[in-house]
């Protein structure tokens, strides 16, 4: 016989060499080939298909059928298509022969390890599955999510080592706390989410759950804390839509930054958090700004290099669904938006010579001198009281700068 589990043992095919077959192959070649004259069970391993801890060590037999006319002392074996060394036969009869297997390592692979007997000729004659590896030990860090109180979504982490290199069933389980009926999640992820489930619908607001992880294999079984949770504690959202960024005028440093309250939350009773972050076109680092802005929907950035393309995204975090003391969790960030801020404003006729020693000087006159094209003609339309009212501009614009750098986001009217 050989592995009659569903998934497909590593057959070797002659000396050391090796495949993948499935068990229906496996058996045609165990099958008389037409014409001949041998049974139809050539040989038989036993145990078949045992399931080991690791570091254990296993005895098999290989008998043979008496009318295959073969002493069992021109057999070997292999295991995972390498050929086991022969001080680790014994020859129980004329028609049976074993093989012990010490302090036997994981499972190579999850369909199960191959022990092979074959005749003197390389023929398989039998094969059986060797699952070696450990029960499972109790899921942590179970966590869970709803996406706008609409659905529910939890992963979990395997305990201790983690791998137990045999088949591994994971169920996620819920029920709600003072009544309702036990329940399993079904639609689990694969790949490097496998360890999570997502439940669609039917979800109930107001009432807690308690959610657990069960895990169990064939060599024993665990299961996690019990988690307890009200949906409305752990509700996230979909990332707010339509982001916006535009300049400022003509402000060399700064850019407004704009969006809509995340659809599904419209006609749900909250509050939001929002979050901004944003980087340089040519910088893979994003720079989140520290304090939130609030239940606001725009802002305004400041303190921004002149001339430079920012890619700009935001994320939401519902506070207070319907209620709830406790903050939701952040969306994910929304898709970047870019926006350039304006080029360094250029020097007139006006602008002082670039020999001049008082760097201080210049730097002031040619703001100033970029203020003058503004709000007169030429230099001709220059006076005193004209340069009072731009140490007056100057002394705010810097105002508002100082107090930018505190939060990078500018309040209010945009």
């Amino acid at each position: 016989t050989s592995c009659r589990r569903a998934e497909a043992c590593q057959i070797p095919e002659r000396a050391a060499e090796s495949r993948f077959v499935a068990p229906l192959l496996l058996r045609m070649l165990l099958l008389p080939q037409p014409g001949s004259r041998l049974p139809l069970h050539v040989a038989v391993i036993s145990p078949q298909d045992p399931f080991l801890l690791i570091g254990s060590s296993l005895t098999a037999t290989c008998t043979l059928s008496p009318e295959l006319g073969v002493h069992a002392s021109t057999l070997y074996w292999t295991l995972n298509g390498a050929r086991v060394a022969s001080s680790a036969y014994s020859v129980v009869s004329p028609s049976v022969l074993s093989v012990t297997l010490h302090g036997l390592s994981g499972s190579q692979q999850r369909s199960g390890d191959n022990l092979v007997c074959h005749g003197a000729d390389g023929r398989v004659l039998a094969g059986s599955c060797l699952y070696v590896g450990m029960p499972p030990e109790k899921p942590v860090n179970l966590t869970c999510w709803s996406r706008n109180t609409k659905d529910l979504s939890c992963r979990w982490s395997l305990g201790g080592q983690g791998e137990t290199h045999v088949p591994t069933k994971y169920t996620l389980k819920y029920k709600l706390r003072w009544h309702g009926k036990e329940k399993e999640c079904e639609n689990y992820s694969t790949g490097n989410e496998r360890y999570s489930c997502y439940i669609p619908r039917n979800i109930a607001l107001f009432t807690p759950y308690e959610i657990w992880v069960e895990a169990t294999n064939q060599l024993g079984s665990a299961t996690s804390d019990i988690t307890t949770l009200d949906i409305l504690d752990v509700v996230t959202t979909d990332p707010p839509a339509n982001v916006q960024v535009n300049r400022v005028g003509e402000l060399e440093d700064q850019l407004t930054v704009r969006w809509a309250i995340p659809p599904e939350l419209k006609d749900i009773l909250f509050q939001a958090k929002y979050q901004i972050r944003y980087r340089l076109e040519d910088s893979a680092d994003w720079k989140v700004l520290v304090d939130d802005v609030g239940n606001l929907t725009s802002c305004r950035l400041a303190g921004l290099q002149p001339g430079t393309v920012y890619f700009v995204q935001v994320r939401c975090n519902p506070v207070g669904i319907f209620g709830s003391r406790k903050a939701g969790i952040w969306s994910d960030w929304s898709h970047p938006t870019a926006a350039s801020t304006p080029k360094q404003l250029q020097s007139g006729s006006c602008d002082p010579k670039s020999g001049e020693q008082n760097s201080t000087l210049r730097r002031e006159l040619k703001q100033f001198f970029g203020w003058v094209r503004k709000h007169a003609y030429g230099c001709g339309g220059m006076s005193m009281k004209l340069y009072d009212q731009w140490r007056v501009w100057l002394q705010k614009s810097q105002k508002t700068r100082k107090q930018v750098g505190k939060r990078g986001c500018v309040r209010g009217p945009s």
